[in-house]
């Protein structure tokens, strides 16, 4: 396999699907990048799936370059997305080409994601101006989604289904060059994602889209605070880790481990002159 490329996600319009998943930390994006995912995303998902956070909003640069540093240095293959941190472009939306910036020249990302906001055009205009690869994200925003009505599908209706796709357009002529629709209706997904030039990545966003993403905690059952509607789980996970742990602790209180293989020995000549 070759290194993925932008110009490898946009030929994949129409000819065959794109899967993307989130990753964290070394161990994980080596083993989704081994699997063949094209693009990797590391998400600000992390605030609630790694570090326990109730928003997506708690974490700024420091924590998103941390892991994207992780996360770049085990992959190979996949295209590495940085997720711009909510801090990093729509409060300081002066620094935000800078903050872009720092995934690509810091961390070796290969492109960032934006969620759209008021001033995302703006923002978006001036990242891709830098020479920095975007991908865009509508629908339901995590990041502003108080100003949605809470973690709701977004465009059921006519009105907020046309501006979902006036979002689309007006991103794609910026120079985006794929689109994350996430809790969209499937239909409204699909004629998005038929007027696009570019690929769309489907989260809870139906079948139409020209590919799909996850966040793989949730599809490896290793995160059980919430499950939404659109998450499939492939395998439970927690369970063997579980299993795995109760299993230590239970040889370990027993006395059977650590056993003579996992332990190391010394000569008894040496022993002798200790004494």
């Amino acid at each position: 396999m070759k290194k993925i490329t932008v110009q490898d996600i946009l030929a994949a319009k129409g000819r065959r699907k794109l899967t993307m998943l989130t990753a964290y930390d070394y161990p994980l994006a080596s083993l989704v990048d081994r699997a063949g995912i094209d693009m990797i995303l590391v998400g600000d998902s992390v605030a609630n799936v790694v570090l326990g956070l109730d928003s997506t909003t708690q974490v700024g640069m420091a924590e998103m370059l941390h892991h994207s540093k992780a996360v770049t240095r085990a992959v190979k293959n996949a295209l590495v997305v940085g997720d711009m941190p909510y801090e990093s472009y729509q409060v300081q939306i002066e620094e935000s080409v800078k903050n872009a910036e720092r995934f690509i020249k810091e961390v070796n990302c290969d492109a960032v994601k934006l969620e759209w906001f008021d001033k995302c055009l703006e923002v978006t205009e001036k990242i891709i101006q830098a020479k920095i690869p975007v991908i865009g994200h509508i629908g339901l925003t995590p990041q502003t989604a108080d100003k949605l009505g809470g973690f709701k599908v977004q465009g059921k209706d006519a009105e907020t289904a046309k501006r979902l796709m006036q979002q689309a357009q007006d991103l794609e002529k910026l120079g985006c060059f794929a689109l994350v629709l996430e809790c969209v209706p499937d239909k409204i997904a699909g004629m998005i994602t038929k007027k696009l030039k570019i690929p769309t990545i489907g989260i809870g966003a139906g079948i139409d889209c020209d590919g799909q993403v996850l966040v793989t905690h949730d599809l490896l059952g290793l995160f059980e605070r919430f499950t939404p509607k659109f998450v499939k789980k492939y395998k439970d996970i927690s369970a063997v880790i579980l299993q795995a742990l109760e299993e230590f602790k239970d040889e370990v209180t027993s006395g059977k481990f650590p056993a003579k293989e996992h332990s190391f020995t010394i000569k008894e000549e040496e022993l002798k002159k200790i004494d």
